[in-house]
């Protein structure tokens, strides 16, 4: 296991392996006023959202079902400032793993978390921002794309899309440069439709995406909104799509990565970061590009 871990940090490193970020990617990441953890996956979410008190069983389940909830009961403003109030306003620590994805500077890295962290972790680095949108009217697409010259963002087209710069996929969205966000069930239906359409997903990444492979840090693949979405984001990837990192897998989750050519390994990220060296080790293993690849 320490060696298949040793080479995946490697490979991650050399910049051959994208990135694949979960809500557990922001585990160690701490609210700076109050210490509590930043809440990212479905059942924290949830719980923030409604003052900190269960919602009914069915909601539980899943955040998007959860928020498409309050959405009906109160409005989509209603969960766009919860996103807001939560991402955009409160003060997080970094969370270990965005600390050596700072290092790194990976080429193209795939995050489905809303937060800011890994934006940040570019920050002072030209590259290109895409995100996905939903609900709209009179746009052919479900993205926006912007350009950060290391200072600022400005909105682009994907025809204008630097190739050489690193990609930061976003697709449920972030605070900045202005606020948009996927996260009740009919943000889904809307933005994964248009996903398998092709229609979520610039050209310049549908192209870049060719023969790709994968490490997912921080998933569970245990609901289908996350495997749906994965399975159209990753489309074309190569043999094996990728790796897995996953503590105690269920046989579900098994099941699915088989049919994905995705391998699992029985660990989580913390056994990554050790592996890279517990961080002090990792500049031997950047390419001689800065760390920038895939």
């Amino acid at each position: 296991m320490s060696d298949q871990l040793e080479t995946l940090a490697a490979e991650l490193a050399a910049g051959s392996l994208v990135p694949y970020l979960g809500p557990g990617a922001l585990a160690g990441a701490r609210d700076a006023a109050t210490d509590a953890p930043i809440p990212a996956d479905s059942d924290s979410l949830i719980l923030a959202m409604n003052n900190g008190k269960p919602m009914a069983p069915r909601l539980m389940w899943e955040f998007p079902r959860a928020a498409m909830d309050v959405e009906l009961k109160r409005g989509r403003s209603a969960v766009h400032r919860f996103l807001e109030e939560t991402y955009a306003q409160r003060q997080w620590t970094r969370a270990p793993l965005h600390d050596l994805l700072q290092r790194l500077k990976p080429g193209y890295v795939i995050d489905i978390n809303r937060d800011l962290q890994l934006q940040h972790a570019y920050a002072g680095l030209p590259h290109t921002l895409v995100r996905g949108i939903a609900r709209t009217v009179g746009i052919e697409y479900r993205f926006k794309i912007h350009a950060y010259d290391g200072e600022q963002y400005r909105e682009i087209t994907q025809e204008d899309a630097d190739p050489a710069l690193p990609v930061l996929f976003k697709p449920l969205g972030s605070p900045r440069p202005e606020a948009t966000y996927i996260a009740s069930d009919a943000d889904f239906v809307d933005y994964i439709t248009e996903l398998m359409g092709g229609f979520a997903i610039p050209d310049f990444l549908k192209e870049r995406r060719k023969g790709l492979r994968y490490l997912f840090l921080g998933m569970r693949l245990t609901r289908d909104t996350e495997r749906m979405l994965m399975s159209d984001i990753i489309y074309a990837a190569g043999s094996p799509a990728g790796w897995a990192l996953i503590p105690e897998p269920t046989d579900k989750e098994r099941r699915f990565c088989a049919t994905k050519d995705i391998r699992i390994l029985e660990a989580d990220i913390p056994d990554l970061l050790a592996a890279c060296g517990a961080g002090d080790g990792i500049e031997a293993m950047l390419p001689a590009t800065g760390g920038v690849g895939c």
